[in-house]
């Protein structure tokens, strides 16, 4: 499948995850060097409202779905995929009222699992507010292929 169809079936699919849509993740860019979503800052998703820091549940859910992006844009045919891992280290708060952007590449791809880095910055990849590497099964469909 060429790569503008590939991406264009990506972003569909991603528009429609039921956790990017009820947190307002927005679609960035969709490319084979990696992926980019914004969390747009909304007061539903604080979780302290004396700070006005955005929950880490939050930026959890938006790094794992910009890493399944990560790999649905290096996968030759669609295929379902789940997390089998993903590990985070929060660096610091994210400021009030800024969104949260994050990129993930997909560096590595096996038969069966797929390996990805992911970061959640509001300013510059460089100032990060999180670390995210994951792994996900490739074409998780129960029964015979």
């Amino acid at each position: 499948m060429p790569d503008a169809q590939r991406f264009a079936l990506v972003a569909t699919f991603a528009k429609h995850v039921p956790q990017n849509v009820a947190l307002g993740i927005r679609i960035v860019n969709i490319t084979t060097d990696g992926c980019t979503f914004e969390l747009p800052y909304a007061d539903f998703l604080v979780g302290n409202p004396d700070t006005g820091v955005i929950h880490g549940g939050a930026i959890t859910t938006l790094l794992d779905g910009i890493s399944g992006c990560a790999v649905f844009a290096l996968v030759e045919k669609m295929m379902p995929i789940a997390t089998l891992d993903l590990r985070i280290d929060y660096l610091r708060p994210a400021e009030p009222h800024k969104s949260v952007f994050a990129h993930a590449v997909c560096y590595h791809m096996s038969k069966n699992v797929a390996f990805t880095r992911a970061v959640a910055y509001q300013d510059s990849l460089e100032h990060p507010i999180a670390n995210a590497v994951g792994t996900f099964m490739l074409d998780t469909k129960r029964g015979p292929k």
